[in-house]
C-alpha cells in the first residue's frame, strides 16, 4: 500500500522512484519518471508516473490524481525523479503544468539530458516563483534512466550483454547444445532484463542455431521490446520464430540486399525491416548499428548473442554492462562467452568490476561494467 503521509523530502522523493519504477516496459523511449506532490503537512495529494508515449506525464498524472481526490494542490510540493520537460513533444510542457497549479515548490532528482530541456524546465519555474532543489537521489535515479542518459549524452543506447554460463565460462557445448544451462529462476530474471529494453540484439549464428523467439514472455509488459538480428550475409530464415509476433524485427546486414532481391521480399513480407550497414571485411559495422538505434530512440539494448557477435561487441567497446549468470555447473570442452584475442599479456586483457552479485534461484547473477 503507497504511503500517505510523507515525513521528510527523502521518503517522498523514494516513493517517486518506486512510482518510476513502474514504467519499464511502458514509456519507452521516454525515461521513466515519478511524480509525487504532498502539502505542507506531509500529506499526499496526488502521484503518478510516465504513462505510454504520446500520453500523459508524471507530473500530469500526479495532478489528475490529486483532482481525482478533491486535493487542493496549491502552495503544495512536488517531489519529480526528472527535471519537468519544457518542451512541446507529443504532450505539452509539464513545467507549464506545475506552474499553472500553483505549486510553491519542486524537488527533482536530475535535471534532463535532452537538450530541448536541459534546465529550461528549471529555469522557467524558478521565474514563476517556485522553489527548485535539485539532487536528491540523483544516482538512484539516473541508474533507473541510464539509457536514457545514454541516448541524450552519447547518440546511443546503453549496451547490456547477457551470458548463461557454467562455472567454467561454457555458453554451450561443442555440439551447440545449450538448452538449458541455467534454471527458471534465471531464464525469468533475464525476461525482466530483456523488459526493461528498447531492443534486445543477437546474430545470425544464434539465428540458425537456436531459433529464438527473443520477445518479453515470462514476465508481464506492456511493450515488446524491437527485435534486432545482425546478418551480414542476409541468411535469417523466413520461418524463423523471431519474425512472428509480437513486435518488430529490424535486421542489419553487409551486403546490399537487392543481391539476394527473393529472400529480402520473403523477409520483409514477414514484417522485417532490412537495413545496410557495411563495415570492413564484410561485416555489419556496428559502431553504425549503435548509432542507428540510438536515432531510433532505443535507451537500453540488451545483446543475447553467441561467442563471436559478444566478442565483437566488447573488442569494439560497445557494452557497457556484462549481465551473467553462471549455473553451478562444469561443462569442460565448449564454446566460450565470448571470442576475441589471442592477447599476449595480462595488461591487455579488458578490466571490469562488479557492481552486483546475487543469487537467482540455484544460479548466480553478476553484473559488471568496464573498469
Amino acid at each position: 500500500m503507497s504511503p500517505s503521509v510523507f515525513l521528510d523530502d527523502l521518503s517522498a522523493m523514494r516513493h517517486a522512484l518506486a512510482l518510476a519504477e513502474q514504467a519499464i516496459g511502458l514509456s519507452d523511449p521516454n525515461p521513466r519518471v515519478g511524480c509525487v506532490i504532498v502539502d505542507a503537512q506531509g500529506q499526499l495529494l496526488g502521484s503518478g508516473h510516465t504513462q505510454a508515449a504520446g500520453q500523459a506525464h508524471a507530473e500530469v498524472m500526479a495532478l489528475r490524481d490529486a483532482q481525482a481526490r478533491g486535493a487542493n494542490v496549491r502552495g503544495a510540493t512536488a517531489y519529480v525523479t526528472l527535471e519537468p520537460c519544457a518542451h512541446h513533444g507529443r504532450t505539452p510542457p509539464c513545467c507549464d503544468a506545475l506552474i499553472a497549479a500553483g505549486l510553491k515548490r519542486v524537488v527533482a532528482a536530475n535535471d534532463d539530458p535532452n537538450p530541448l530541456v536541459a534546465g529550461q524546465g528549471l529555469a522557467r519555474m524558478r521565474a514563476a516563483g517556485i522553489e527548485i532543489e535539485l539532487g536528491l537521489l540523483a544516482d538512484e535515479v539516473r541508474e533507473l534512466n541510464l539509457g536514457f542518459f545514454s541516448r541524450m549524452q552519447r547518440g546511443r543506447p546503453f549496451v547490456r550483454l547477457k551470458v548463461a554460463a557454467s562455472m567454467d565460462g561454457r555458453t554451450a557445448l561443442l555440439n551447440g547444445l545449450s538448452k538449458w544451462i541455467t534454471a527458471s529462476a534465471a531464464r525469468a530474471d533475464g525476461h525482466a532484463w530483456r523488459r526493461r529494453a528498447g531492443a534486445v540484439l543477437t546474430g545470425i549464428g544464434t539465428v540458425k542455431d537456436d531459433d529464438p523467439r527473443l520477445d518479453v514472455r515470462l514476465v508481464e509488459t506492456t511493450l515488446q521490446p524491437l527485435r534486432v538480428v545482425i546478418d551480414s550475409r542476409l541468411e535469417t530464415p523466413a520461418d524463423a520464430r523471431l519474425l512472428a509476433p509480437p513486435g518488430q524485427v529490424l535486421i542489419y546486414c553487409a551486403l546490399d540486399p537487392i543481391s539476394k532481391a527473393d529472400h529480402a521480399a520473403a523477409l520483409r513480407a514477414q514484417g522485417a525491416e532490412l537495413l545496410q550497414l557495411a563495415g570492413p571485411q564484410g561485416k555489419v559495422d556496428l559502431d553504425a548499428v549503435m548509432l542507428d538505434l540510438g536515432r531510433r530512440g532505443i535507451n537500453e539494448l540488451h545483446i543475447e548473442a553467441g561467442h563471436k557477435l559478444n566478442g565483437s561487441m566488447l573488442r569494439e567497446g560497445l557494452v557497457d554492462e556484462l549481465l551473467i549468470y553462471m549455473a553451478p555447473k562444469l561443462l569442460g570442452m565448449g564454446r566460450e562467452m565470448a571470442a576475441f584475442g589471442p592477447l599476449e599479456s595480462l595488461d591487455q586483457a579488458l578490466q571490469w568490476r562488479w557492481i552486483d552479485s546475487q543469487m537467482v534461484g540455484e544460479d548466480l547473477r553478476l553484473r559488471a561494467r568496464p573498469r
